[in-house]
């Protein structure tokens, strides 16, 4: 299989499969996905993150958990396809901003870096430029529902407003926050509540 037929597979798997880590996790060790551009994927394995706020380990279990999270709310999404890409690229630029301070795991502007990254990765297969924009839009603005919440100098919430959904942008966040080992439903909610409330 080559790369643009994994794409492909891919695809069609992120968008019907009730847990698409499976497949996923299934072609990781395939050759195609060791070329350019999934290899940026296939780095996110080697990528570790702090145990506080990732119990579940590396970039890549953490991403699967996304992507098994992103399917189950898909139907509720107004481009589920845009949608499910930007779950499986959502973290793409952790990779290149893996940092150790002071002893504590770091990964700053990996958001920033991933977007450019998720539209280099999908341009490679031609995709639209307007689906292209969409997923790294989203990539680009998953850590502002922290942002926003917490009042951190990051946000820029002029931009984000300009250039996402807002309610999809919460509903991808909340995929992204249950994402992890042992995540609280209810206080993940109230964090995405409160962030809609300070939006409006």
């Amino acid at each position: 299989m080559n790369a643009k037929e994994l794409f492909l597979h891919i695809d069609k798997h992120l968008l019907s499969d009730e847990k698409p880590s499976a497949f996923l996790n299934g072609v990781y060790d395939m050759p195609a996905f060791s070329q350019y551009p999934f290899d940026l994927l296939r780095q996110l394995r080697l990528t570790e993150q702090s145990p506080d706020h990732h119990p579940e380990g590396n970039v890549w279990n953490h991403t699967m958990l996304v992507v098994d999270e992103a399917a189950k709310v898909r139907e509720k999404s107004k481009n589920k396809r845009a949608f499910m890409w930007a779950a499986l690229l959502h973290d793409i630029g952790k990779p290149a901003t893996f940092r150790i301070k002071k002893g504590r795991i770091t990964a700053y502007g990996h958001d920033k870096v991933g977007a450019e990254l998720a539209e280099k990765f999908l341009a490679h297969f031609g995709e639209e430029e307007g689906f292209i924009r969409e997923v790294a839009q989203l990539v680009r603005y998953h850590m502002h529902l922290l942002y926003v919440v917490k009042d951190l100098p990051f946000a820029d919430v002029s931009g984000m407003k300009r250039n996402t959904d807002i309610g999809e942008l919460a509903l991808f966040c909340l995929c992204d926050r249950l994402g992890r080992t042992n995540a609280d439903r209810t206080r993940e909610e109230e964090t995405v509540r409160l962030f809609l409330q300070k939006c409006s």
